[in-house]
């Protein structure tokens, strides 16, 4: 009797988090880089995730990525988790994207860092409107990098806090609906945008990126996506 007590309490806490992923699609098969699209001297597979890597020997000239090569995403949820193996580098995830050639991508990004600035922010990447969200704020953008509104609702310092030490995973977790988009780190929103811009995207490519710049290493693991109707 005791054993049975004890596996149903042990159970009252597993099917919290089985119900929380229900729904989703995992996106890498934790062996191989099946169904994704980077350039070899940089990609790779260690310890069971996907490995960016850049050297002193072998950089990279430009921000390089490695694509999804299963479909695009609408509406979704997406999440995974990363670290970085070194302590420097700038990566992010990018979503509702544009393929542009030679492992080039154009559109949202959740960013990340081992740094202290930009990690949750929303960024367009190759699109000429730079920050579009900043972390603690909720950003409502007109056309370019016009900004019809700036709410604040968390100090950047203090979010900051919410991220794990270098070498440390992190889970991360984005959500786009129709114009607005959340990103969580740790289960902490960290900004939101709604696009109201004529440059607003509800459709495209996921893809991960590798930062130009020092050498560094980062890993994700984990990554699935939810359709949302």
């Amino acid at each position: 009797m005791k054993k049975i007590i004890t596996a149903l309490f042990a159970a009252a806490f597993v099917l919290p988090a089985v119900a929380e992923e229900k729904g989703f699609t995992s996106l890498f098969d934790g062996k191989t880089l099946k169904g994704w699209d980077g350039k070899k001297e940089f990609w790779s597979v260690q310890d069971g995730a996907i490995q960016g890597k850049t050297t002193k020997e072998i950089p990279t000239k430009g921000n390089t990525f490695i694509i999804w090569k299963g479909g695009t995403v609408t509406d979704f949820e997406l999440k995974f988790e990363y670290r970085f193996l070194t302590k420097s580098g700038n990566s992010g995830c990018q979503y509702r994207s544009e393929d542009m050639g030679n492992n080039v991508v154009k559109g949202y990004q959740g960013d990340f860092e081992a740094g202290t600035r930009f990690s949750g922010i929303n960024y367009g990447e190759k699109t000429g409107r730079g920050i579009l969200a900043d972390r603690g704020t909720k950003t409502t953008l007109g056309d370019g990098k016009a900004k019809k509104k700036v709410e604040r609702f968390g100090d950047s310092a203090e979010l900051q806090k919410k991220l794990n030490g270098q070498a440390e995973w992190n889970a991360m977790h984005i959500t786009a609906t129709g114009n607005h988009m959340i990103h969580r780190i740790n289960g902490t929103v960290m900004s939101e945008t709604i696009d109201e811009g004529k440059e607003a995207v509800s459709k495209g490519i996921v893809a991960l990126q590798l930062h130009a710049g020092p050498p560094m290493t980062i890993q994700f693991r984990n990554i699935r996506v939810k359709h949302l109707k």
